[in-house]
């Protein structure tokens, strides 16, 4: 079969599969042919390795995946593809693709079962609007995979890849430093796709932490989460005033546990680093501080 990033060969196969492009899906098929195999090279996987792959549209990754993977398993929720997938990837017998909702498959039970004891890894062009729900199942699961490298809109890759502490920082970048280590790898243009998106795109890898950074409770975790999406739910606000109207709690108790942990009351959201809000959440706690209300995701 001609390349699968050969705009013609595309064209031909979604005519015969009956098939168009949805915008619901966030589908945006990668015509460039260098792209893919840099995705599957910065994986760093290898014989011995299991991939798990969202999204696959018509194979353009998954080949490059399965050329190099002891097995392939690709989760599709667009449930006119799988037909189409097992004609561009007949030529490749360690690839299944599995219909479903990423944020609904029980991913535990799924890379248990594909993969045993295996080194898994998790690849993925994801579609910009479900990016960050699809990158913090994956992490607050704490499914056994080592790195997951996906491409993504190149906004929100730079503030998923931001330090803690910094102007670029947002809530979720917290979230990710908490459980991986972060890092961009390389911009992808809008013309690298079919159709081609009005922004530009990045890859970047997360090399998840065999122990995250708090090693927290499950509980304490989301306590920790809601104290961060608070502070930065009003992120031109000091931290203390934002928590305090984000978690109906009396100021003055964010402003006694923050002097008690040697913070600055003045500090501004992205000035605090995630050792901040741990030992800020921590004494809340100890302070018997119960919030009332729960944050707006941000």
């Amino acid at each position: 079969m001609p390349a699968l990033t050969d705009l013609s060969t595309i064209r031909s196969l979604c005519d015969r599969y009956g098939f168009s492009l949805s915008k619901g899906f966030g589908q945006n098929f990668i015509i460039n042919p260098g792209v893919c195999p840099r995705i599957a090279e910065a994986a760093g996987i290898g014989p011995e390795w299991g991939v798990l792959e969202i999204g696959p549209g018509i194979g353009v990754l998954t080949e490059q995946l399965a050329m190099r993977a002891a097995r392939v398993v690709s989760v599709e929720i667009d449930r006119r593809l799988p037909p189409l997938l097992a004609e561009t990837l007949a030529g490749y017998n360690n690839v299944r693709i599995v219909e479903g909702d990423v944020l609904k498959v029980d991913l535990k039970a799924l890379i248990r079962e594909e993969f045993g004891d295996r080194p898994v890894a998790v690849c993925a062009n994801l579609p910009y609007y479900i990016t960050s729900p699809i990158l913090m199942r994956l992490l607050e699961e704490r499914l056994p995979v080592e790195n997951i490298t996906v491409m993504v809109q190149r906004e929100a890759a730079q503030r998923l890849c931001a330090p803690p502490g910094t102007r670029e920082a947002g809530a979720i970048s917290y979230a990710v430093d908490y459980y991986a280590q972060a890092r961009q790898l390389f911009t992808v243009q809008p013309g690298s796709f079919y159709p081609a998106p009005k922004v530009t795109s990045a890859v970047i890898r997360l090399d998840v932490r065999k122990t995250p950074k708090g090693d927290l409770t499950p509980e304490a975790e989301k306590s920790l989460f809601r104290l961060v999406r608070a502070a930065f739910s009003q992120r031109r606000k000091t931290a203390a005033n934002a928590i305090s109207s984000g978690l109906k709690v009396e100021k003055s108790a964010i402003l006694q546990a923050m002097e008690e942990t040697g913070l600055d009351v003045r500090l501004r959201p992205e000035q605090m680093t995630l050792q901040d809000f741990l030992s800020l959440r921590a004494r809340l706690e100890q302070d018997g501080v119960q919030p009332a209300g729960e944050p707006a995701e941000v």
